[in-house]
């Protein structure tokens, strides 16, 4: 597979009124498509790249039980939990994801759609990262996860005005080519603030900036492979973090 030639692709199954969200970057994250729809809608992309690496924001499966197998407990609980071992992994390291049943019909509705959303990409033709050749691959990434590992802290709330300007700047300091979030303060006058007429043009929505984490993940994997690390167990899918180490623990 051609490096120049690849499309970076992060998606994200946000739910809501158009539940997914994608991005799509170029060799040199520059940035080529941003958008959010139906399902469809974003199958119905993914099907016009010849040769694109997708990070996905959601389960591949539900848990196979190697948690509860094992036994594994997080401190201060004293039991099992219900989740993949890659989700368990997150938590230990004190980054709270949302965990996965065994069962599908115990999941939420985001990860029952993320379920039907791999499938969709088989149909296609994708495959797992790990199949070498192939010519359109997918992984799972987790965007929160990922914006944590690169700052090195728990970052602010995704969905604050604070929160959203701390993650397109990790963006753009990552090198994706996006707007400069300081521009947000060159526009913020006074009387814009007294009236409340934030210059927000300047910001992406959360679920734009995931999407966006999503797509940097997928190109660190093939521009700097070294710089990535794997959590979890392929049984029940691992996912794929901008770090080429983590800390024990985030705070």
């Amino acid at each position: 597979m051609l490096f120049d030639t690849l499309t970076f692709v992060g998606i994200d199954p946000c739910g809501g009124r158009k539940p997914f969200t994608w991005a799509a970057l170029d060799a040199q994250q520059h940035l080529l498509a941003l958008a959010e729809g139906e399902m469809s809608d974003a199958l119905a992309f993914l099907g016009g790249l010849p040769q694109a690496l997708v990070a996905v924001n959601a389960p591949l499966r539900p848990n196979q039980g190697l948690v509860r197998a094992a036994r594994l407990t997080l401190p201060g609980v004293g039991r099992t939990f219900e989740m993949r071992l890659a989700e368990y992994e997150l938590r230990q390291r004190g980054i709270q994801v949302a965990t996965t049943s065994a069962r599908r019909e115990f999941c939420s509705g985001w990860v029952q759609m993320g379920f039907d959303f791999y499938r969709g990409m088989a149909e296609l033709e994708y495959q797992p990262d790990s199949v070498e050749g192939a010519q359109r691959r997918w992984l799972e990434t987790h965007p929160q996860a990922g914006f944590t590992v690169l700052v090195a802290a728990l970052p602010l709330a995704r969905a604050t005005l604070e929160g959203r300007l701390q993650r397109q700047l990790i963006l753009y300091e990552q090198g994706v080519r996006l707007r400069d979030p300081m521009d947000f303060f060159e526009e913020l006058t006074r009387y814009k603030l007294l009236k409340g007429t934030l210059p927000l043009e300047h910001l992406y929505p959360s679920e734009q900036l995931d999407a966006l984490m999503a797509a940097h993940t997928a190109w660190l994997t093939v521009t700097r492979p070294a710089e990535v690390t794997r959590l979890g167990d392929s049984a029940e899918g691992q996912v794929t973090l901008p770090a080429r180490e983590l800390k024990t623990r985030y705070s």
